[in-house]
């Protein structure tokens, strides 16, 4: 159904411009599919494409970007100025670096390739109505969807895909459900043909990514869009009903800058007429990545839009996707990051949403480091321990709106980090690394505390909160109370959908620990599935109630002692259990599980007394050498411990048994989700399996994750996670390598910007293989 004529919407407006070139798998394959079908529907124009860095440090980034692609599949690579030129005689050589060409790429009219897709909808039987709004949505009093209420009459139905585009909030809302999607305003600007310099109609389509320009040839001359780094917004708080294919005001003022950049790299187009400049809005979630999939509690209400600019490019792997999730109850592709309820609550106000969709668009071609932050809207949520944070010199990171430590720099006042990385020479080492080093160091050897309050709690209580978390979890749940559990939640096909530590508190009352930017989501897939066993249980997110502290390293029991007159030896506290210790008249669950690799607790309190305990623990680990630590110690640590971060490492797309993580499944312990697929996985044996690999010498390398991996001249994996390892001196990096490889022998190289470094397999834990450190 459309309210309006088909294309009417940001379609009528889109540009059509369609490239396969992603880092990310499962957006790359979607755009291949897209390709595919709309070849299949005679609708594509098969032109190339040329995506070009004006400056070494853009070319730096596609180099990497390449890399990256490789990885995943994409036959890609850097074509010189020359090679440039080759293809596209008419563009200016002046900051002319680089460019990644690619062949298949080309462009489609929005018209043409959506009426061909209706054209063949209809064909196998579907119903097109037009000019047919949606006023409501009937839900049933268990959440079911039974029909659609529309102003020419109800239809009854038992699904609903809500593709509603910038209305796709207002449609949610029918269905009682709020969502981040908010309208950002994109221009680009159609120009006259220049006498003598026409261009070819199968001239390659073209993105400046230092200019933030695109465009591609129509009509002899060029459609020029641009990325505007303050682009505004329309509509937060609702598009109205009657707006279709009209235009919003454009802004030449604003849109100038781009335009002159577009000259300076096609000096011809200073003669060109204008034809017209279109602004048009296009909606936009807070992470720039789609809303998939159906919603928790609404059976039947499925969503599949704020494509943020996916487009024709995603569309038609998007249809795909949905169809198979529909139909089957599972996907080919990944979709975890595009969970249409990933997002928290915080991001229902519309005013912080809609800033964060700008800083989306701002970063759609501008490079985007690993080490920045997000920089708009803060601070958002602090946890109870933020001000002592800020006494100690804390470098402020963001995670799911959260202030989290990256690193303390206690001769400095403390900040929040930002587009900072660019500052100290983009890929470069960052300027934190002996800083985090010797915070690792610490933990290490001494003590160290670090705030964990961000992390994501979900409790369950009630009669069904075991067999809800034992048809989840892969892992057996029916532990004694005090329990530590670590698992896996796992879809149909076995591949990993979940990563968490359940604690089981009391016979009918468990919690589920999950990382800042995963509860959410880890929270909707429990509600999804709740109803199954038919037993009462309430479902909480706690997360703001209760603070953590970490408290980790091999004098950490003696810092603990010291405020603690409940036993807190190895005997009555051991590892992977919990209780409820007092700290000078304090009740605090303390959880003996350790991220990093050492002795330690996660200590959980009630937000009110998270002061008073951190005060407690600090004073007496000053005794000890105590050192505050941050997130970027966390990371570095747990790489050398072997440890895999969900959803990098692991993913739907891996199973446990191929993640290393086979000591969590235990099949015999029911029927939990996931659980067929998976024994019969395992029985056919592994095709892959993650490895811990050591890359180049000692000596620091730029590796962030996702660079392609090279056997014999040919790429065979990617990096997952990688970093550098303060206590054993090496660049570590993680990969999922070929079951029949004959791994001892072999000898891989990582390409890193262009380059290619050695590569060895080494043992899965590169500290404390045999877990001496957490056991003490």
């Amino acid at each position: 159904m459309e309210k309006g004529e088909l294309t009417s919407g940001a379609t009528c407006h889109a540009a059509g411009m369609l490239t396969q070139f992603n880092t990310s798998p499962t957006i790359m394959r979607m755009r291949q599919y897209s390709v595919g079908l709309y070849q299949k529907l005679n609708a594509y124009h098969r032109v190339g494409s040329v995506n070009i860095a004006s400056s070494p440090e853009m070319l730096k980034t596609l180099q990497r970007n390449v890399s990256r692609a490789r990885g995943i599949g994409l036959d890609a690579g850097i074509i010189s100025p020359r090679e440039i030129l080759e293809l596209t005689p008419w563009m200016s050589s002046e900051n002319l670096y680089g460019a990644v060409y690619l062949p298949e790429d080309g462009h489609v009219d929005p018209h043409e390739t959506t009426y061909a897709l209706a054209g063949a909808a209809r064909q196998m039987g579907a119903e097109i109505y037009t000019r047919t709004r949606v006023t409501g949505i009937n839900v049933s009093a268990s959440g079911e969807v039974i029909g659609v209420r529309t102003e020419k009459g109800d239809i009854r139905c038992e699904v609903v895909v809500n593709a509603a585009g910038i209305w796709g909030a207002q449609v949610a809302a029918m269905a009682g459900i709020a969502i981040p999607s908010t309208p950002v305003v994109h221009q680009h600007i159609a120009l006259e043909p220049v006498p003598g310099q026409e261009v070819s109609g199968d001239s390659p389509t073209f993105r400046d990514y230092d200019y933030l320009v695109y465009g591609r040839p129509e009509s002899g001359g060029y459609l020029v869009g641009g990325w505007e780094s303050n682009p505004p917004t329309c509509w937060i708080d609702g598009v109205p009903w009657e707006h279709e294919a009209t235009d919003l005001p454009h802004d030449f003022d604003r849109f100038a800058p781009m335009l002159t950049d577009t000259i300076k790299r096609i000096p011809f187009l200073a003669e060109a007429g204008m034809i017209r400049l279109v602004a048009h809005p296009d909606a936009f979630t807070p992470d720039a990545g789609p809303l998939l999939g159906e919603w928790p509690d609404r059976k039947g209400f499925w969503l599949a839009c704020a494509s943020s600019m996916q487009g024709f490019g995603g569309g038609g792997g998007i249809g795909k996707a949905m169809a198979e999730w529909i139909i089957d109850g599972h996907t080919e592709w990944d979709l975890y990051a595009y969970r249409a309820w990933r997002f928290s609550p915080t991001y229902n106000d519309p005013y912080y949403a809609a800033e964060r969709a700008r800083e989306c668009y701002k970063y759609y071609y501008y490079t985007n480091y690993p080490h920045d932050e997000s920089t708009v809207c803060r601070p958002r949520r602090i946890s109870a321990l933020h001000q002592r944070m800020q006494d100690l010199g804390a470098v402020f990171g963001t995670k799911n709106a959260w202030e989290r430590v990256n690193y303390f720099n206690p001769d400095r006042s403390w900040r929040m980090a930002g587009e900072e990385q660019r500052e100290w020479g983009g890929w470069e080492k960052p300027a934190y690394f002996d800083v985090v080093g010797k915070e690792c160091e610490a933990v290490r050897n001494r003590v160290g505390m670090i705030d964990l309050s961000s992390f994501g709690k979900i409790d369950l209580k009630g009669p069904g909160a075991m067999p809800v978390l034992q048809r989840l979890a892969c892992n057996d749940v029916n532990r004694p109370q005090g329990a530590v559990i670590y698992t896996q939640f796992l879809d149909r096909q076995g591949g990993v959908v979940g990563d968490v530590v359940i604690t089981r508190l009391t016979d009918h009352h468990f919690r589920v620990v999950s990382g800042s930017a995963h509860v959410d989501s880890d929270l909707g897939w429990i509600r999804s599935h709740h109803d199954a066993e038919g037993q009462s249980v309430t479902i909480r997110d706690v997360t703001e109630k209760y603070a953590v502290i970490g408290l980790y390293g091999p004098l950490s029991r003696k810092v603990l002692a010291m405020v603690s007159e409940s036993d807190v030896s190895d005997r009555g506290l051991a590892y992977m259990t919990a209780r409820t210790v007092d700290i000078n008249g304090f009740e605090v669950l303390a959880q003996r599980i350790s991220y990093i690799g050492e002795l330690g607790w996660e200590l959980h309190i009630p937000a009110s007394d998270a002061v008073f305990v951190w005060d407690l623990l600090w004073q007496a680990g000053l005794d000890y050498g105590v050192q505050a630590f941050g997130y970027k110690a966390v990371d570095a640590l747990r790489l050398e411990k072997g440890y895999a971060a969900f959803p990098v490492d692991i993913s739907a797309a891996e199973t446990p048994y191929e993640a290393r993580l086979g000591f969590c499944v235990k099949s015999e312990s029911g029927d939990f989700i996931g659980r067929q697929a998976l024994l019969r996985k395992k029985s056919k044996g592994l095709n892959q399996r993650l490895h811990t690999l050591i890359i180049g010498e000692d000596e620091y390398l730029s590796l962030h994750g996702g660079e392609a991996i090279i056997w014999k001249d040919k790429v065979i994996s990617r990096l997952r996670s990688a970093g550098y390892g303060h206590t054993v001196k090496k660049n570590i990096g993680y990969a999922y390598l070929p079951a029949d490889l004959t791994i001892e022998k072999s000898h891989f190289e990582v390409e890193i910007f262009g380059e290619r470094v050695s590569a060895e397999v080494a043992p899965d834990i590169l500290f404390d293989s045999e877990g001496k450190a957490l056991k003490r």
